[in-house]
Parts: structure tokens; C-alpha cells; sequence
């Protein structure tokens, strides 16, 4: 039960192309957006979707792989962790930003 404290899985389509950077150990990290999708009839009886966007770290091993099999529109299932952490931006405002750190990814589909 240790693990379900910080546990994240999403399922939905991949938004970028991922962002690759390796640093100087050689460690790889890749960011991406996912969207996942929840749809809803309202008060009038319309469909209505919600789309949630959601900030994706890989590092490591599963950097490579979703470097080498992810891209943009690709349907996929993530499960990993909530990190959250701040920075400066380059007018030194401070920024705040919630990050979900994978521990492992299924592609299920690609969009061609």
C-alpha cells in the first residue's frame, strides 16, 4: 500500500512531440503533454467535453523509449507519480508547476 500515497494513471493522447535533453551524466529526461478527454451531457442535454492537459517527465530508460516511440497524437497510458516543483522564469517571476514523473507508459495506439 506504500505505493498508492503518490500514484498517478492517465490514459489519453499525446499533445507535443516529446522534448528531449541529456544532461551531462548522460541521463536523459523527455517532457510531453497528454490531454485526457471526459465527456458529459449538461443541463440542456448537450454533449460537453473537458479536456485536461497534464505536464509528463520521463527519466532514464523510459526517457529513451518514449523518445523512440511517442509522438504527437499517439494514445497512451501513463502511471508514475505527482511532483510538484518551482522555478524563475526569464523575467524572474516565480512559477509553480505540478508534473506527473512516469514510471511506465503502454502506447496504445499511433494516430497514423
Amino acid at each position: 500500500m506504500a505505493t498508492i500515497k503518490n500514484s498517478v494513471r492517465l490514459m489519453g493522447n499525446v499533445g507535443m512531440d516529446p522534448d528531449v535533453r541529456t544532461f551531462d551524466n548522460n541521463r536523459k529526461m523527455v517532457r510531453l503533454s497528454i490531454a485526457t478527454n471526459e465527456s458529459y451531457k449538461n443541463d440542456k442535454g448537450e454533449k460537453v467535453t473537458d479536456t485536461q492537459w497534464h505536464n509528463i517527465v520521463f527519466w532514464g530508460t523510459q526517457a529513451t523509449m518514449a523518445e523512440s516511440y511517442l509522438k504527437k497524437g499517439d494514445a497512451v497510458i501513463i502511471e508514475g507519480k505527482l511532483a510538484a516543483r518551482n522555478y524563475n522564469d526569464k523575467d524572474d517571476v516565480k512559477r509553480y508547476v505540478t508534473e506527473v514523473v512516469v514510471n511506465e507508459f503502454v502506447k496504445i495506439s499511433s494516430k497514423e
